[in-house]
C-alpha cells in the first residue's frame, strides 16, 4: 500500500503539468471529429466485458435489472406522459429499487443457500456480514497505511496508467460534452479538466485509496440516459458520497447491491457512451476512402490489438512483453491492453498525417466544424459552459 501511495504521487505530477501548462492543450487542438470517433466510442464500446458478462453471473438477477431499466426509460415515458420526465430520469433510481428489492427476497427466502460460492457472491444481498463488518464512523486522512515509499519502477509503470487514463479520460470529457448540449469543448478546457484530474489523482495518493482517478464512463452513460448535465447534482452528488464514505454503515448499504444489478446499468451506460463517440461521424465526409480507413482500421484494431494483449495475459499470467523488469512490462503491456487508448492514438496519428495536406481533406475530417471552438473566447456560450464556480477562473485561466 505504501509503495502504491507513492506510485500515485509521482504519477498524478504528470497529468498535472500536462494538464496545467496547456502542453495536453496542445495536443487537443489537433483533434478532429475523424479521430475522435474511435477514440470516443471505444471509452463505451471498449467495456463491453464488464456488461452482460456481468449479468451473466447471476442471470436471475442481472437480465431483469436489463430488461426493466430499458422499459421504464424508454418505453413508460412514451405511455405515461407526466411532462416531467419522471420515468427517464428516475429510471436508475426506480429500476434498481425493484431488482434490489427482488434479490434480497431471494437471499432470505434461502434460493442461494448450499450454492456454489461464486454464485453466492454474486446474487446474495448478505455477502459475508459487510454491513456488520462496516464501522458506523471513520473519517480518512492522509497517509493512514503510513509514510509513502518510492520506487523508480513502479512509479513509471504507475505513470504510463495515468497516461491511458489521460487519453480515455479525454474521450469521456468530449462525450460528457456532448449529451449535456454545450459547446465543442475547447482544447484549454480539455486540457484544465486533466490537471484537475492529476489534483484528484495526488488526493487518492495522499490518503492511500489505492487507485488513481479518472473520469466516470457511468456517469457519462447516466448523464446520456437523465439528460442532466447540472453542475449543482454534481456537487449533491459528491456531497453524498463524501457523506457515506464517512458513515460507513451507510455505504455498507450500497456496497450490497449485487453485481449483476451494476452490470445490467453498464450495458445501457457503456451503450450510450459508444454511440456518443458515432454521433460525431455527422460532420465527417463517409463517402471518403480516406475516412473509411482511418475509421475502420482504427476501430478494428482497438478491439483486436487488447484483446491479444488480455488473452495472451489470461492464458499466460503475464502480458507479451515479458522481461526481467516488471516495470518495463507494465509499461508496454499496459496501454496496449486499453482499446481506448490503441484506437484513439492511431485514429489521432493517421488523421494528422494521412494526406493531411490534400485540398478537400479538413471538410472531409470535420475540423471546420470545430474552428469557432479553437478558443475559449470563440464562443459567447463557453462562460456559460465551462467558468469555474468560485471565481477560479482568475487563478486557472483559459484561452
Amino acid at each position: 500500500m505504501r509503495a502504491t501511495q507513492g506510485a500515485l504521487i509521482v504519477a498524478s505530477t504528470l497529468q498535472i503539468v500536462l494538464g496545467f501548462s496547456g502542453l495536453w492543450r496542445n495536443v487537443a487542438r489537433f483533434l478532429s471529429p475523424l479521430s475522435v470517433v474511435p477514440l470516443v466510442s471505444l471509452v463505451g464500446f471498449g467495456l463491453y466485458e464488464f456488461g452482460f458478462p456481468g449479468v451473466a453471473k447471476c442471470v436471475e438477477i442481472g437480465l431483469p435489472q436489463l430488461i426493466l431499466i430499458v422499459f421504464v426509460s424508454q418505453y413508460v415515458p412514451h405511455v405515461i406522459k407526466s411532462g416531467r420526465n419522471v420515468f427517464d430520469r428516475f429510471a436508475v433510481l426506480f429500476s434498481v429499487v425493484i431488482v434490489w428489492i427482488y434479490a434480497h427476497l431471494l437471499t432470505v427466502g434461502g434460493a442461494y443457500n448450499g450454492t456454489a460460492p461464486k454464485t453466492q457472491t454474486s446474487c446474495r444481498t448478505d455477502r459475508s456480514g459487510l454491513i456488520d463488518a462496516a464501522p458506523w464512523i471513520r473519517v480518512p486522512y492522509p497517509f493512514q497505511w503510513g509514510a509513502p515509499s518510492f520506487d523508480a519502477g513502479e512509479a513509471f509503470a504507475m505513470m504510463m496508467a495515468s497516461f491511458v487514463a489521460l487519453v480515455e479520460s479525454t474521450g469521456a470529457f468530449i462525450s460528457v460534452s456532448r449529451y449535456a448540449s454545450a459547446t465543442p469543448m475547447p482544447p484549454s478546457i480539455l486540457s484544465r479538466g486533466i490537471g484537475w484530474q492529476g489534483v484528484a489523482i495526488l488526493v487518492s495518493g495522499l490518503f492511500g485509496t489505492a487507485n488513481g482517478s479518472s473520469v466516470s464512463v457511468e456517469n457519462a452513460g447516466l448523464l446520456a440516459l437523465t439528460r442532466v448535465g447540472s453542475r449543482r447534482v454534481v456537487q449533491i452528488s459528491a456531497g453524498f458520497m463524501i457523506f457515506f464514505s464517512i458513515l460507513g454503515k451507510f455505504g455498507a448499504v450500497f456496497a450490497s447491491i449485487p453485481a449483476p444489478i451494476i452490470a445490467g446499468l453498464y450495458c445501457l451506460f457503456f451503450a450510450y457512451v459508444g454511440a456518443g463517440g458515432l454521433s460525431f461521424l455527422q460532420f465527417c465526409n463517409l463517402n471518403s476512402f480516406r475516412t473509411k480507413f482511418i475509421l475502420g482500421f482504427s476501430v478494428f484494431m482497438g478491439l483486436s490489438v487488447p484483446q491479444y494483449f488480455n488473452e495472451y495475459t489470461a492464458i499466460n499470467g503475464y502480458g507479451p512483453v515479458h522481461t526481467g523488469a516488471r516495470w518495463f512490462n507494465d509499461i508496454v503491456n499496459v496501454p496496449f491492453s486499453s482499446e481506448a487508448f490503441v484506437a484513439g492514438c492511431l485514429a489521432y496519428f493517421l488523421d494528422n498525417t494521412l494526406h493531411r495536406k490534400d485540398s478537400g481533406i479538413r471538410k472531409d475530417r470535420g475540423k471546420h466544424w470545430w474552428d469557432k471552438f479553437r478558443s475559449f473566447k470563440g464562443d459567447s456560450r463557453s462562460e456559460e459552459f465551462y467558468s469555474l464556480p468560485f471565481n477560479l477562473n482568475k487563478y486557472f485561466p483559459s484561452v
